[in-house]
């Protein structure tokens, strides 16, 4: 009788397994998109069902919100995951169609896709100690039912498989060295703007940071001016005020970049991200022209300190109170 043997070593270049299955599955893109629909449709159940567990008199009560926290709390993550799988699919099909979705790229995605639906429907991770489960979130088992269409059992049963893993694991070992793995469907500027920061994390701050580290020391002066002239702390302050009015996206290709030296280091430029969105968002003009091209020079370096007398960092429970002085006006 005819036979066929394969090696491992074939197996691992010709996107079979040891079966003869195909490793990524038939038609990925058209399975991945198929399931957003009954998960967004999942979410949509879910916030409903929190809503009413959540209010009273036909709003949201505080205590209520503080008896199920773990529902609260769980929606976010929920919501995170489905969030994340519309971004990944997004991301797959400017790939594919820009022709750059490659066989690592479509086990990124199809692995994602069978982790995350997996999780969904028997129990999501949110830590050490919590796994929230749609019955947390109010939904019955009608929910699963309608969540379980072909698409997402074809997903859970065969994204995340161990071939998948072991398959991606050589693409891997086969471009050691590598900045990062699967084309990240990027422009071209965010591109540059990644190489560069990559370089200098590498050059100025991968070789210090365990000693940073072990001695509890700060960041040292000589790296935020270096990293203020490069425009770290402005990237995405407006023009005038100083900044370079670049997007989102590239503060988080620079945090990205320079957190793979030091994670101290890649935190710097989001405090000034955050106080710098704050006063364009609610400052006055006085205020913008005050603080935010000091905040973009790196004149000052703003913090974040969350914590009060008998509450800690429970900002949820933080009160203030304004009261009315002799001139009439409210003192907070």
């Amino acid at each position: 009788l005819p036979c066929v043997i394969r090696s491992r070593d074939s197996m691992a270049h010709d996107g079979q397994d040891l079966q003869m299955k195909p490793i990524v599955l038939p038609d990925l893109l058209t399975l991945t998109a198929a399931a957003i629909a009954p998960l967004e449709a999942t979410l949509e159940a879910a916030r409903i069902a929190l809503r009413d567990q959540v209010s009273q008199e036909g709003r949201v009560s505080g205590q209520l919100i503080e008896e199920n926290q773990t529902a609260a709390h769980g929606l976010s993550w929920l919501a995170t995951y489905v969030y994340s799988l519309r971004q990944m699919q997004q991301w797959a099909d400017k790939l594919h169609s820009d022709g750059a979705f490659n066989e690592m790229e479509q086990l990124i995605h199809q692995i994602a896709f069978g982790e995350y639906l997996a999780q969904v429907q028997g129990g999501i991770q949110m830590n050490q100690t919590e796994i929230l489960r749609l019955q947390d979130l109010g939904l019955g088992q009608d929910a699963l039912a309608a969540l379980r269409t072909d698409a997402v059992v074809t997903l859970t049963a065969g994204g995340n498989t161990q071939t998948a893993r072991s398959r991606l694991a050589e693409l891997m070992q086969e471009q050691a060295g590598a900045t990062m793995f699967g084309a990240s469907g990027l422009e071209e500027e965010l591109e540059m703007i990644r190489d560069q920061f990559r370089r200098y994390a590498l050059e100025k701050v991968e070789p210090h940071a365990h000693d940073w580290h072990l001695k509890d020391e700060l960041i040292p002066m000589e790296v935020i001016e270096e990293l203020a002239e490069m425009g770290v702390f402005g990237l995405t302050i407006p023009e005038e005020f100083g900044g370079f009015g670049l997007s989102k996206a590239s503060m988080v290709v620079v945090s990205e970049e320079l957190s793979r030296g030091y994670i101290g280091v890649g935190s710097l430029a989001t405090r000034s991200e955050i106080a710098a969105e704050l006063i364009l968002c609610g400052g006055t003009d006085d205020q913008k022209a005050q603080w935010l091209p000091k905040i973009a020079s790196a004149e000052i370096l703003p913090t974040a300190v969350f914590t009060e007398p008998n509450t800690g960092s429970d900002l949820g429970s933080l009160r203030t109170r304004a009261v009315k002085n002799e001139t009439g006006d409210y003192e907070v």
